[in-house]
């Protein structure tokens, strides 16, 4: 199933060879000043695991994972990863990071099942990023001072875009807005969640939707959450479900909110058991990265993903994830693309 916005008089801002050139600059600069923020060092990333090991992604638990049998293995089965998002907590063990630091790579994944249209692509690129924190870290507050971090990384790199193409102009608020999806459910009952955060991302520019994967508190979930990562089952200092959240701009091309990061504190070795009990996934806790974790022996972190294409896309006003990336479209998408000067690589 494919959908499609077309926004009426599209131009692009760049031409192709501009794009590339703008693509390289947007990479190295976010790159740079993320690990400087956070203090993150670069690691090198697997772009497949065992599929016995329990580290891959489980996303909402219905995508199909991409996955061969490996000859030399004893034809073992081995799955491209959907995300990193536990592989960095046993990283952040195996190399050792101190308290206060972290690791970024670059995320590569294939995912099979996505609906396409102008955000969505089979292929995902993203910033895997993981701190080591404390246990006294585990808070609200603490999670908003690192999204408060990142969204400055977004905000400088939006200037770099328009000093060196001063076409594109800023568009950011000066600070992000943080909101509880509960709060969200409560306030407008009967729209849907994806509607909520279209009328709160054209209200405020940027927010941070706190709390994705638990109830909130009427029987429903604001999005699917995976059970074994982030935490988003503990009573927050908010006095709502969740220590996770995702970062929403409001795309002024295709004026629809637009999530650029999916991030959160991780789950404690309580809260994994918990959050598997109410997901029916017990059986994960015989995989080795969650036997680790119940036995203390992984640190606590915080971590996320930054789509790279999804940053690019924005900060240089494109319509289509595909005028940044090299993906697969169905023909008739491109030729609708064309038609409106929408050119996919």
């Amino acid at each position: 199933m494919t959908t499609l916005i077309l926004p009426k008089g599209y131009k692009p801002s760049l031409s192709l060879t501009e794009t590339e050139k703008a693509i390289e600059l947007i990479k190295s600069t976010f790159q740079h000043n993320l690990s400087s923020e956070l203090r993150l060092r670069r690691v090198t990333a697997p772009l497949m695991v065992l599929a016995d090991t329990g580290l891959n992604d489980d996303l909402n638990g219905i995508e199909r994972k991409v996955n061969f049998k490996v000859k030399a293995l004893g034809d073992t089965t081995a799955e491209v990863v959907n995300s990193l998002a536990k592989w960095k907590r046993h990283a952040i063990a195996e190399y050792k990071i101190p308290h206060g630091f972290g690791v970024l790579t670059d995320m590569n994944a294939i995912r099979p099942d996505e609906d396409l249209d102008n955000l969505h692509s089979i292929y995902v690129d993203q910033w895997d990023w993981e701190k080591h924190i404390s246990k006294d870290e585990r808070t609200l507050d603490f999670l908003r001072k690192i999204v408060i971090k990142i969204y400055e990384v977004l905000k400088r790199c939006e200037y770099v875009v328009y000093e060196n193409y001063p076409n594109i102009t800023p568009t950011l608020p000066e600070e992000i807005t943080f909101l509880q999806a509960a709060d969200l459910a409560k306030d407008y009952p009967t729209l849907s969640p994806k509607e909520r955060e279209a009328i709160v991302a054209k209200k405020y520019g940027a927010v941070f939707v706190i709390g994705i994967g638990g109830d909130l508190g009427n029987g429903e979930i604001h999005d699917g959450r995976a059970p074994d990562y982030d935490d988003w089952n503990t009573i927050n200092d908010a006095g709502h479900r969740g220590l996770n959240g995702d970062i929403i701009l409001w795309n002024p091309i295709l004026e629809i909110p637009y999530e650029v990061s999916s991030m959160g504190i991780r789950v404690s070795p309580e809260s994994l058991v918990e959050q598997l009990k109410l997901r029916g996934g017990e059986e994960r806790l015989q995989f080795d990265f969650h036997k680790k974790l119940v036995e203390n022996r992984l640190p606590y972190t915080i971590g996320g993903g930054i789509g790279q294409s999804r940053i690019c896309m924005f900060l240089l006003r494109k319509a289509h994830i595909g005028e940044v990336q090299a993906s697969i479209w169905p023909n008739d998408m491109r030729s609708q693309c064309e038609e409106h000067k929408i050119y996919l690589v």
